[in-house]
């Protein structure tokens, strides 16, 4: 096991993509030569090439086009959005191109694009650059959603998807993008949750917390807040927010009869 940011979490995850598949790239404003604005892709250019790890014009829609053309193609991209509010002039391409191809092939065509996406508040930065619009992609059909909340599941979620033939909207809470916990690097993906199942982090009694991404941890610390107040609390990260995995969900209130939703999204 190894201590890890859930930034370097998802720089490992993707680096381990990389060399199991020449077909994943890497594409995005600022992905390359600088790593990143949050260093999420440091060093992988250097050890991957330019023609793997690919900076792109700043243009999202251009991105997400580009990274379309080249799953038709057989290769599987994973593009950088710098900042939440940044994703809008490709939403487009998302929802009318990226999320309708497999139904309007009749299944004969996969789009195995993974679209990273900076969220959520709490960095001290303007509009733009903290924002939540993980409802738009719940809402738009042919997309998987999902939000990792720690630096594990950041290092096998983003694999995940990766492997995955959907086209995934991958959110990532920037305010947690520095803090560690232990994640098992040698262990493979074989024993990892898969991607579209929630997990109980704390169980209780009293009321369900339902969280993601960057709510998690504050979730949790609620939860042991309520202890001292002997009030037990459950808190169920969701990790996938389309699909949803409502049997966890359900077990879980029927059993507290109280369900509480945290999360920072108009």
């Amino acid at each position: 096991m190894t201590k890890l940011t859930l930034s370097r979490g998802l720089n490992e995850g993707l680096r381990k993509a990389l060399e199991n598949d020449p077909k994943v790239l890497i594409m995005g404003e600022d992905v390359g030569k600088l790593g990143g604005v949050f260093r999420v892709t440091d060093g992988l250019q250097k050890d991957f090439g330019e023609a793997r790890v690919i900076d792109t014009p700043l243009a999202e829609s251009g991105i997400v086009g580009t990274a379309i053309g080249l799953a038709l193609r057989g290769y599987r991209p994973v593009c950088e959005i710098q900042f939440d509010g940044f994703v809008f002039p490709a939403v487009d391409q998302i929802v009318s191109q990226l999320a309708k191809m497999r139904y309007r092939s009749r299944g004969q065509v996969s789009l195995p694009v993974v679209i990273r996406i900076p969220c959520g508040g709490g960095i001290g930065a303007v509009e733009h650059h903290s924002e939540s619009p993980e409802v738009l992609f719940v809402h738009a059909s042919g997309l998987r959603v999902v939000a990792c909340g720690d630096p594990a599941d950041a290092y096998a979620m983003i694999q995940q998807a990766i492997a995955s033939d959907d086209p995934v909207i991958f959110f990532e809470p920037k305010r947690r993008y520095w803090d560690k916990t232990e994640v098992d690097l040698a262990g493979g993906l074989a024993a990892a949750l898969p991607i579209d199942r929630a997990r109980t982090l704390i169980e209780g009694t009293d009321a369900t917390l339902l969280c993601y991404g960057p709510m998690v941890r504050t979730a949790v610390e609620a939860a042991a807040a309520a202890a001292e107040e002997k009030r037990s609390l459950e808190v169920i990260d969701l990790r996938s927010l389309s699909p949803l995995d409502v049997e966890t969900i359900y077990a879980s209130v029927r059993k507290t009869g109280r369900c509480i939703v945290v999360h920072e999204a108009p």
